[in-house]
Formats: C-alpha cells, structure tokens, sequence
C-alpha cells in the first residue's frame, strides 16, 4: 500500500490537499492543473479503500454533495508523509548526503 501511495504523484498530491482541508472533487481538480477527473476519481476511490480517506456523500437525489476526508489513519500516514518531505528537503540542500570518497 505504501508504496503505491508515494510512488503517484497525484495520490500524494491529493493526500496534501485533503490535509489542508480541501474535501470536495472539484476543488481538487481546480488545485491540481494536469490531473484528468478520471485518475483523480482512481486515486480517491484507491485511498478511500487502503482506508486512508472516508468518503461521505450529502444528499440523495442529483446534484448530491460528495466529501473525502482524512481517516485517522489517514492523518498518521500524514505525519510520515511529512518527515519523508523534510528528509527531502534536507537532502535536497546538501544536508545528510553521504560524504564525498
């Protein structure tokens, strides 16, 4: 699951977003130039299932309100998501490279 999940850059995209708060589909898509509706439905429905996101659907009869949001486990994968980014960051600044032979 790990894997699957950081080696998309759209799912870890989307994972950030919903972190900040954004939970509908279409203020995803706005924030995510590139990103077709379809692989963004795939991503979710992917997330949805690995048990990181919860998906909530308001209303019964069209248009209905669909919402994600992080599950707790969700928000764990989140903590990590974020050291992986500042060990990224780190290395990206020459810091905690291996030394030169």
């Amino acid at each position: 699951m790990v894997e699957d999940v950081i080696g998309c850059k759209w799912t870890v995209r989307l994972l950030w977003l919903l972190s900040d708060g954004l939970a509908r589909p279409s203020r995803l898509l706005k924030a995510c130039p590139g990103l077709s509706t379809k692989v963004m439905n795939e991503r979710l429905r992917k997330l949805t299932r690995f048990g990181l996101l919860d998906r909530r659907v308001h209303g019964e009869k069209p248009p209905v309100v669909v919402e994600y949001r992080l599950t707790p486990l969700g928000r764990r994968f989140m903590r990590i998501l974020a050291e992986v980014k500042k060990l990224q960051e780190a290395l990206d600044a020459g810091l905690g490279a291996p030394p030169s032979p």
